[in-house]
Parts: structure tokens; sequence; C-alpha cells
């Protein structure tokens, strides 16, 4: 269920950063077009999941100034305009979750690989575990705090 709300988050997220579409029009509209898909992992995607979905988009929003700056600094070599922007949204959703949410890091990057390497090129899951496990470091270190992890 979390999987098809980050997806959904991220389809939304997507129109709206590279569209220009209004926030909940966008998740209105992911919502409709996933609902049509056969989702491979057997997800439904249920009014929990829907507030999953949304809770992200909106902590995202709330943050997105704080996440893309920890992004800035965390991916090497590479500014947001040379990413593909399929990696950015997944990478923006992850990191919004790792720092602010209480999903433990290892399913959460996981799902990140998965959806990246689903929207993606060939290299996206691995460019997104790769940046993803740089910030799990720099939480591990002390240098950026997280909220707490449900066990």
């Amino acid at each position: 269920m979390r999987r098809r709300a980050r997806e959904l988050a991220m389809r939304a997220l997507f129109a709206h950063t590279q569209g220009g579409v209004d926030l909940e029009e966008a998740l209105r509209h992911a919502l409709e077009e996933m609902g049509g898909e056969e989702d491979p992992y057997g997800d439904p995607l249920d009014e929990e999941g829907l507030a999953f979905a949304r809770r992200l988009l909106l902590g995202y929003k709330a943050h997105q100034e704080e996440v893309d700056r920890i992004l800035k600094e965390t991916v090497e070599g590479w500014d947001f305009g040379q990413m593909a922007k399929t990696d950015l949204t997944v990478l923006r959703l992850a990191t919004y979750e790792m720092l602010h949410e209480p999903t433990p890091f290892a399913p959460l990057i996981e799902v990140a690989v998965k959806i990246a390497n689903r929207y993606g090129g060939e290299h996206s899951g691995a460019f997104v575990n790769g940046v993803l496990g740089r910030l799990y470091r720099r939480i591990q270190e002390g240098e950026l705090k997280a909220v707490p992890k449900e066990d």
C-alpha cells in the first residue's frame, strides 16, 4: 500500500513541478491514471494510502526549500538541471520522508529505487540508491537531523 502511495505522490509531484499543475489537481489526475493501471505489486490504494500520498506531497511542499538544499548538498557532481526529472522527483519525496516521517530507512530507500527503476532511465535506480545512501550516512553521522523511526 505504501509503495503504491509513494508512486502516486511521485506522479502527482512530477505533474506539479514539471507541468505547473495545481498540486490537488495533479493528485486527482494521477489517481485517475493509476486507477486504470494493473498494479504489478498487487497493492491496492485505499483511503489510508491516499492520505499517506497526500501527506508526502504536502510535507514536501512545506519543507521544499530545506529538502532541495539538503539534496543539492548530498548529490555529488550533478545539479538539478542535469538530473532526470523523474529521478529528482523521487529523490525529493524520499528525502522529505527520510527526514520528516517515521518510516524506517531501509524499506523507504528500497521502494524509492523501485519507483526510479520503473519511471526513470537505465541507471536511475542506481543513481537514486547512491544519493539516498549518502543522505542516510549524513543522518547517521549526526550531520542532519531526522525524526525517530518506527521499529
